[in-house]
C-alpha cells in the first residue's frame, strides 16, 4: 500500500506555508481515535492532524523512517512522530535507528484500543435502561478496573472490542471503538494519552502552548 505523496503530506488548500509536521499511525482507526482525543484536549490541533496523518498499514517503523527521510528531503525543517502499538513487545519511547526529527511513541499498553477500556465510558455507550444491572455486571466481568494497570497492560483490547469478541457476543452487537473514545471524559483519559497528545501538540509546532491537562482517574503505580 503506497503512502501519501510527499508533496501532499502537509497542509492542503491554498496556504503556501511549508509543512512542518507529519504523524505516522498504524491504521485508520488509530487516526480516528487520535483525532477524537485532539478535539477533546486541543481543538486547534485537529486541522493540523487531518492534514498531517500518514497511515502505515500496520506496525512498520522502518516504513515511517523511510518515508520521513523523503519528507525531509523536500521539507528540511519538518518534525515527525510515529505512534505504535506495543503489541506483545516491550514499550519504549523511541525505536532504535530513529531519525533525529522523527520521534517514536510506543503505548505502554498493548494497543491504542486498550485506552478505551474504561467501564464508565462503555456503559454510557450502551444506553442502559434504568435498573438494568446486566450490562454493568457484564462490563465489570470483562473489563479490568481502572486501578488494575497490570491487567490493562496485558489484555488484548483489539480482540475484546472486535465484532467477534466476547463483549460483542454477549451484548449481541459490537461497540464502535470511536464511539467509546467520544464517550470518554477528560478525567478518564489515561496519562499515556495525555502525554502523547501534549507531545504531538508540541511537535506540530502550534504557536499557543498546550494547557496543563491532568488525568485523575488513573495512577502510574
Amino acid at each position: 500500500m503506497p503512502l501519501v505523496r510527499i508533496e501532499s503530506a502537509g497542509n492542503s488548500g491554498s496556504s503556501r506555508e511549508e509543512p512542518r509536521f507529519v504523524l505516522y499511525v498504524e491504521g485508520p482507526r488509530d487516526r480516528d481515535i487520535l483525532l477524537i482525543w485532539a478535539r477533546r484536549l486541543f481543538p486547534p490541533l485537529v486541522r493540523k492532524l487531518e492534514a498531517s496523518v500518514v497511515i502505515l498499514g500496520g506496525r512498520q517503523p522502518a516504513r515511517a523512517r523511510s518515508h520521513f527521510r523523503e519528507f525531509l528531503a523536500v521539507y528540511p525543517s519538518a518534525q515527525g512522530m510515529c505512534v505504535l502499538d506495543r503489541d506483545d513487545g516491550a514499550a519504549q519511547a523511541n525505536s532504535p535507528g530513529a531519525e533525529a526529527p522523527l520521534e517514536f511513541f510506543t503505548w505502554s499498553r498493548r494497543h491504542i484500543e486498550s485506552y478505551l477500556l474504561v467501564r464508565e465510558a462503555i456503559l454510557r455507550c450502551l444506553r442502559r435502561k434504568p435498573g438494568d444491572a446486566r450490562a454493568a455486571s457484564l462490563v465489570e466481568r470483562l473489563i479490568p478496573d481502572a486501578r488494575d494497570e497490570a491487567s490493562l497492560q496485558q489484555i488484548d483490547a483489539k480482540r475484546l472490542l472486535s465484532a467477534k469478541g466476547p463483549l460483542a457476543q454477549e451484548l449481541g452487537r459490537a461497540l464502535d471503538p470511536s464511539r467509546i473514545a467520544r464517550a470518554l471524559r477528560q478525567s478518564e483519559l489515561h496519562p499515556d494519552v495525555v502525554d502523547l497528545m501534549n507531545r504531538v501538540h508540541s511537535c506540530a509546532g502550534l504557536a499557543a502552548p498546550p494547557p496543563q491537562v491532568v488525568s485523575k482517574a488513573f495512577s502510574r503505580a
